[in-house]
C-alpha cells in the first residue's frame, strides 16, 4: 500500500479512536474520513484491533522522537531527567491514546493484545533508559544502576502522579492551565525525591533493612 495513503488512514483512525474510544469508533467512518473504501482499511490492517495497535505504535514512536530532541549529551543527566519530564508531559497531553496505554487501560481493553501493548509501553521508556545510561557514563548516577527497572519505576511513578493530580484537579474543579501547573509541580517534586531521597545527607545513612525472601 502507498505510504501516504496508509499514513492518512492511521491519522484518521487515531482521531476516531481518541474521540469515540476503541469500541465506538467505526471502520466505516474512518474509511470515509480517509477518503478510501472500507476494503482498503483491511489492506492496511488485518482487523480493527490491529489498526488500533498500529495507531498507538505510530503515536508512541512520534512521541519518543519529539522527546528525544530534548536530550543533549553535554548536559548533566540529572538535569536532563527534569527537561525530559517536562517535554514528555507537554507532548503526552496531546496524545490521549498514549495516556490510555501508559495507564494500562489499553491492555485491559484488549487483553489478547496485552503483551504487544506492554512492549509499546516499554518502548515509551527508551528516552529514560538513554538518559540513565548517559548519567552512568557521566558518573552522575552510580555504575550498578539497574537501568531498565529504574526506567520502568520512573515511568510508573510519573503516571501515578498524573492520576493523582487529575483526580485532585477534578475535585477542586480547576481549569486546564491550573491543572497542568499542578502536574508539573508534582512531577518536579517527585523527581527531586528520586534524585535526592528523604534523608538528610549530613546524617549517617544506615544500611537499608533486608526485604523478606
Amino acid at each position: 500500500m502507498d505510504r501516504a495513503k496508509k499514513d492518512c488512514i492511521l491519522v484518521e483512525a487515531a482521531r476516531a479512536f481518541a474521540r469515540f474510544g476503541f469500541k465506538k469508533a467505526s471502520i466505516d467512518d474512518i474509511a470515509k474520513e480517509a477518503g478510501v473504501g472500507k476494503g482498503t482499511i483491511y489492506l492496511a490492517a488485518e482487523s480493527k484491533e490491529d489498526l488500533y495497535y498500529q495507531v498507538v505504535h505510530r503515536e508512541i514512536r512520534e512521541w519518543q522522537a519529539e522527546c528525544a530532541q530534548a536530550i543533549d549529551p553535554r548536559v548533566r543527566a540529572d538535569q536532563l531527567l527534569g527537561i525530559l519530564l517536562g517535554t514528555a508531559i507537554e507532548h503526552l497531553e496531546r496524545r490521549p491514546l498514549l495516556l490510555e496505554l501508559m495507564h494500562g487501560n489499553t491492555q485491559a481493553l484488549l487483553p489478547a493484545w496485552a503483551v504487544r501493548f506492554d512492549e509499546l509501553r516499554a518502548l515509551g521508556r527508551t528516552n529514560l533508559v538513554e538518559v540513565l545510561r548517559l548519567g552512568i557514563k557521566q558518573k552522575v548516577f552510580r555504575e550498578n544502576l539497574d537501568v531498565e527497572t529504574v526506567a520502568g519505576l520512573l515511568q510508573d511513578f510519573h503516571m501515578s502522579a498524573w492520576d493523582a493530580q487529575r483526580r485532585h484537579a477534578t475535585r477542586e474543579k480547576k481549569g486546564q492551565a491550573a491543572a497542568r501547573d499542578d502536574l508539573i509541580h508534582r512531577a518536579r517534586v517527585g523527581l527531586d525525591l528520586v534524585l535526592h531521597g528523604l534523608r538528610d545527607p549530613h546524617h549517617a545513612m544506615p544500611a537499608l533493612p533486608a526485604l523478606p525472601a
